[in-house]
């Protein structure tokens, strides 16, 4: 019984370090703008949200926002969930993405085809109305 505990154990935390990671999206925009978010999936189950908008190219210099989130993350088979708690807000962290679930995507290992997937979250479902469709892409 030990041995079958420590075995499923095993895969769990197997499968967790694989979805950790650094996952970044920064588009190009013709307007010489600058937008990026980034997300920090810690191996420890917790994760770093942040989002930098840099309006330098458009308005006064130096013209930059920056966003900030914090929680945990947890991994049901190919779904993250974020978790966000009242104590991970303060004024620093003001980004709230409690219940925000992305699905991981990667190339299947039975896709023996050249095709290119890179490996992202996209997701799918967020109280937070602009990271509902996001994707970011594994660095």
């Amino acid at each position: 019984m030990k041995k079958l505990f420590f075995v499923l154990l095993f895969f769990i935390c197997g499968n967790m370090i694989a979805q950790s990671g650094v996952y970044v999206n920064e588009p190009k925009n013709s307007d010489g703008t600058k937008i990026k978010w980034t997300l920090t999936l810690e191996e420890d189950g917790t994760f770093l949200y942040h989002f930098l908008r840099d309006l330098s190219a458009i308005s006064k210099p130096n013209k930059e926002e920056n966003f900030y989130g914090k929680g945990t993350w947890i991994l049901e088979g190919k779904i993250v969930t974020l978790l966000s708690e009242n104590e991970d807000l303060n004024e620093h962290y003001t980004v709230n993405l409690n219940n925000s679930k992305a699905r991981y995507i990667t190339k299947s290992p039975r896709d023996k085809s050249d095709k290119i997937v890179k490996t992202a979250l996209r997701f799918y479902e967020s109280e937070t109305s602009y990271i509902k469709g996001l994707e970011l892409y594994k660095e």
